[in-house]
């Protein structure tokens, strides 16, 4: 019986003009369970960018105690967002770029839509890609003399040709994988992982093995030490904003869930178990190589070109690069695709949408973002900034104002309709995502005002939790235009 009502319900949306991706997933398509959740991310933690933002809390001080404990305390707390964030579709199967018509308006979700697909996807793609390419440099290096020097000096907008080419390769790469389609995606994402893991366990005993041992490397001390504990909370910060972008369109992944409980644990065990191993390694590379040559390596990348033997050179080179395109292709692609589709079913389509995300990520010249620490940390607080709120509002939205309730009939609306809210946006909703994104994103300006400056270390965990207070004060305002607005559209 809820089957068939699924149905009908199905067959009115697509005469509305929703496409596929965007209707609810009836019980024949939530094909995902406990092991696909576990698995979806085991792959795409092992990413350079993830270890690079690591090798930074070392050089900001952190003991290898701190570091490690750092990053199981993200683990858990990116385990609980996905949790959160994505029970809501995993419940009644719908996609993010539609559940965020609840949260924002029908005409509102289009603001933290762009944010997330477009601008988010564009950065992330970029960024992820070149440093990707970075990696290769090192690979083909090792077999094509005098690979660093093609071109010689002349570089495009700061980008070196040697760059340039392996950059271009790896663009393609993980466009073709993006085209491939659902069905290959999941695939790559279930047997891609424990060929990573192979590979990455093999690295963490080579760097304990250079390093004479795991008691050297836990007794490894940086060269600074931590200025205040709040460096601690930042480096957290900066290590969950990598997978906020995730938390924040989870649902793309959890509306296709068995069941709510498929989601929940696979997901906690995936994430939470990924990272056990992540900690281990990082730790054991960045720690293990500066004692073996005795100079501290951001990149994990000249970490690895230190190894000799050129078959694992080669094969953790591959490794890294398998997890960072799962994470460009699920993290990045799959959503700003959807996003775009969502919001100008005219004009995109999935995979158009995603190649232009592509394209707009290389034109942004994301060399420049990952070119230190300092740069890549504000592009953490900006994304963070940007995230937490989104965030914050869609789970003050659901657990408090809709007490874990939707109204599909309010979601799915005719075009010209503007469902809950009279305008189409949800005001209160909109005007908590300006003050949340600029109140810690105002810290990296503002260097003499103290109090913005910790917003800004902590900018998703401050967007975040100002944005769900602001929201659980403020909803209540809605309530009467929602009830105007519903009466409006049944003709009452």
């Amino acid at each position: 019986m809820e089957h068939a009502k699924i149905e009908q319900s199905n067959q009115d949306y697509r005469a509305l003009g929703y496409s596929e991706e965007l209707l609810p997933k009836g019980p024949q398509e939530r094909d995902w369970g406990i092991f696909n959740y576990i698995t979806v991310w085991m792959g795409a933690v092992h990413n350079i960018m993830s270890y690079m933002t690591v090798a930074g809390f070392f050089v900001l001080g952190l003991s290898v105690n701190q570091v490690f404990l750092a990053i199981m305390l993200s683990a858990v707390i990116v385990s609980a967002g996905y949790c959160l964030n994505g029970y809501s579709a995993s419940k009644y199967g719908i996609p993010f770029a539609i559940l965020l018509r609840d949260s924002f308006g029908v005409k509102g979700s289009i603001i933290p839509a762009l944010c997330r697909g477009l601008i988010a996807g564009v950065v992330f793609f970029g960024t992820t890609t070149v440093v990707g390419a970075q990696s290769l440099n090192v690979l083909f290096a090792r077999f094509i003399p005098n690979y660093m020097s093609i071109g010689g000096d002349f570089a495009i907008f700061g980008l070196d040709v040697p760059t340039m080419i392996s950059y271009i390769i790896l663009w393609v790469v993980t466009v073709l994988l993006f085209l491939g389609g659902m069905d290959m995606l999941t695939v790559f994402g279930k047997y891609s992982s424990p060929i990573v893991y192979i590979f990455i366990i093999g690295a963490a005993i080579w760097a304990i093995n250079i390093a004479g041992g795991i008691g050297p490397i836990l007794d490894y001390k940086p060269s600074t030490t931590m200025e205040s504990p709040l460096v601690f909370i930042a480096c957290v910060s900066a290590l969950v904003s990598n997978w906020a972008g995730p938390i924040v369109n989870i649902a793309d992944f959890t509306h296709r869930a068995k069941s709510p409980k498929a989601m929940i644990y696979g997901l906690s065990i995936g994430m939470i178990g990924s990272y056990l191993l992540f900690a281990i390694t990082c730790i054991s590379l960045i720690a293990g190589t500066e004692i073996a040559f005795g100079q501290p390596i951001f990149n994990i990348v000249d970490a690895i070109d230190k190894i000799q033997n050129p078959f694992s050179v080669i094969v953790l080179i591959l490794a890294l690069n398998v997890g960072a395109t799962a994470f460009v292709v699920f993290g990045n692609l799959l959503p700003s695709g959807l996003q775009m589709t969502a919001l100008f079913p005219k004009v995109f389509t999935v995979k158009t949408a995603g190649i232009l995300t592509a394209i707009i990520g290389t034109v942004i010249l994301p060399w420049k973002l990952v070119s230190s620490t300092e740069t890549l940390f504000f592009f953490y607080s900006f994304i963070g900034s940007m995230f937490g709120p989104i965030a914050g509002i869609m789970l003050s939205s659901f657990f408090i104002e809709r007490k874990r309730r939707l109204d599909l009939s309010l979601i799915y609306v005719e075009e010209g309709h503007n469902g809950a809210y009279k305008s189409g946006y949800n005001i209160v909703a909109c005007i908590v995502l300006l003050i949340s994104f600029l109140l810690p994103m105002s810290g990296a300006f503002l260097k003499s005002v103290p109090f913005l400056v910790q917003l800004n270390n902590f900018a998703f965990f401050s967007g975040l939790i100002v944005s769900f207070i602001l929201y659980t004060l403020l909803y209540r305002f809605n309530q009467q235009n929602v009830q105007n607005s519903v009466e409006k559209e049944v003709g009452v």
